[in-house]
């Protein structure tokens, strides 16, 4: 994105509105009226950080038409919820993945016995307590940096391989989906993993997260296993390559040598962009995380 940003005209029946091609082209993509923005720039110019913040900001002033009356449905029957800012983006950011992004998907499991232990050796008499999650986020990482090729990202010119893990993690918050990104995963540990999430998820539930930390990665990890769910597929966050879906950990019968033991199994379920990545390289990277949630002790040498 160029630094300097050179302004563009629109004549509007109220007068004259300033705004920059980029701020243009982001209101846009998220459906905002531009006549809602106030400009920070000279002459009320409107700028991309106008933009960004209205899209985070309250929900949409857009008209909403009335929906058509149903015969004989009782009018208190449904209630509209005008779209947010936020949710519009998302909303647009997911049709334009699922458009352009040809995805394929790869399934796997992983007996994570080790991987409890593990955790609950280093929650022993911490004060920051490491989840699956961070655990899942430091062996995705690890798999990365053995198989390079899938740390990387599609553009128009090229196949971009990035040097270091940058990866997105999936947080909820009442106005929908966010992603901040976790820089050089490779070299942060889990305890430092867990402190960043936390530090995102508590600026992201009020608004606090910088334009900049919801930027760049080649990756992302969203995780339901908190709600029960099992297994699920998740769309890719563009420009990304992949995303991983991580579902729960259950007990489950596990076969092995003959012999019937109960073990916790974890699924989980990798979306890919079909451009940068052949399906081979994503089997061999499944394969490694398999084998690192499995046995965690080699994530951390």
């Amino acid at each position: 994105v160029p630094a300097a940003e050179a302004t563009s005209e629109a004549a509007l029946p109220t007068g004259r509105l300033f705004i920059s091609p980029i701020a243009r082209r982001l209101a846009k993509e998220a459906g905002i009226a531009l006549t809602g923005i106030a400009g920070s720039g000279p002459n009320g110019r409107i700028r991309r950080r106008d933009v960004e913040a209205a899209i985070s900001g309250a929900p949409s002033t857009t008209p909403v038409s009335p929906a058509p009356s149903i015969s004989g449905a009782p009018a208190s029957g449904f209630v509209d919820i005008p779209h947010s800012r936020l949710r519009r983006a998302i909303a647009n950011r997911l049709v334009e993945s699922k458009t352009t992004a040809p995805h394929f998907y790869l399934r796997g499991s992983a007996q994570v016995d080790r991987l409890m232990a593990l955790r609950a050796e280093i929650n022993d008499g911490e004060d920051v307590r490491v989840s699956v999650n961070d655990l899942v986020i430091k062996a995705v990482a690890a798999a990365m940096v053995r198989v390079p090729a899938m740390n990387v990202i599609w553009t128009a010119d090229a196949i971009r391989q990035f040097h270091t893990v940058d990866m997105a993690v999936a947080i909820a918050t009442e106005s929908g989906l966010v992603t901040p990104v976790l820089r050089n995963v490779e070299d942060m540990s889990v305890r430092r993993i867990a402190a960043t999430t936390k530090d995102y998820a508590e600026r992201a539930r009020v608004g606090g997260l910088k334009q900049a930390e919801l930027e760049g990665g080649s990756t992302s990890v969203t995780n339901l296993g908190m709600f029960g769910t099992e297994d699920f597929d998740a769309i890719i966050n563009p420009p990304h390559a992949s995303i991983l879906a991580v579902g729960a950990a259950k007990e489950q019968p596990i076969v092995a040598d003959g012999h019937v033991t109960v073990g916790s199994v974890m699924k989980v379920s990798l979306s890919v962009d079909h451009r940068p990545v052949d399906g081979a390289t994503a089997a061999q990277w499944m394969r490694q995380l398999i084998r690192l949630l499995e046995q965690p002790a080699k994530m951390l040498a």
